[in-house]
């Protein structure tokens, strides 16, 4: 990866990265040189922005949503996963972030081995695809998106704050602005900025075919 983005700079093409996780997780996930590269860091879906490394703006989860109600998903998510009955469980099951809560049915403890059990467990029992349509019904009131991504997890926000939310730190600047996810489909945590107008969106399976499609787009042979 790494490679193809130093040809994407030498052609003047600039590149960014956005995701649900917080920077730290990001750096863990695509590595340091990859994630410190990038012309634009979008972690927290973009809520906390940065370009050339330099902070842009931070936004605040629990300020917009305030204490009290913040409490009540806290307490009714923890009291879902309490009465779930799936093979194995581990810790830290709700991890609060700067814009976002993600929320974990198996826990975020799990190993990788665990992990990739339960991606392929959930693919056939809907283990997140029912939390959240439960939560949905739960918290109307609340005006809340909830986004399945990863193996794992899934990410609650306020209405707006999806993945499109980054593009408004570079709309305006650039002719075209294309966006490569594997989370495409309704509900994921990719749709909303695969669909966006602004973006020509591109879905895609793994970092491979990522790499693959970059090179085709911008001719990087």
């Amino acid at each position: 990866m790494l490679e193809t983005l130093t040809k994407m700079r030498a052609k003047g093409i600039h590149f960014g990265i956005v995701s649900g996780s917080d920077l730290v997780k990001v750096r863990e996930q695509m590595t340091t040189e990859v994630a410190d590269g990038a012309d634009y860091m979008f972690a927290e879906n973009g809520l906390d922005a940065y370009k050339m490394g330099q902070l842009i703006e931070k936004q605040s989860f629990n300020k917009h949503l305030g204490e009290d109600s913040l409490k009540r998903l806290i307490n009714f998510c923890l009291r879902y996963i309490a009465d779930l009955d799936i093979p194995i469980k581990r810790g830290t099951f709700v991890e609060f972030r700067n814009g976002m809560m993600n929320v974990s049915p198996i826990g975020r403890n799990c190993s990788k081995t665990e992990r990739d059990e339960f991606e392929l467990y959930d693919k056939t029992a809907g283990v997140r695809q029912a939390m959240v349509e439960t939560l949905r019904t739960e918290f109307a009131d609340l005006n809340l998106r909830f986004s399945i991504g990863g193996q794992i997890s899934f990410d609650v926000f306020p209405l707006g704050w999806d993945k499109s939310f980054c593009l408004k730190y570079i709309e305006g600047q650039y002719d075209e602005i294309h966006f490569w996810g594997d989370k495409t489909a309704e509900g994921g945590n990719d749709h909303e900025i695969f669909i966006d107008e602004r973006t020509i969106g591109h879905a895609v399976t793994n970092p491979e075919e990522t790499i693959a499609q970059l090179i085709e787009t911008f001719g990087l042979e």
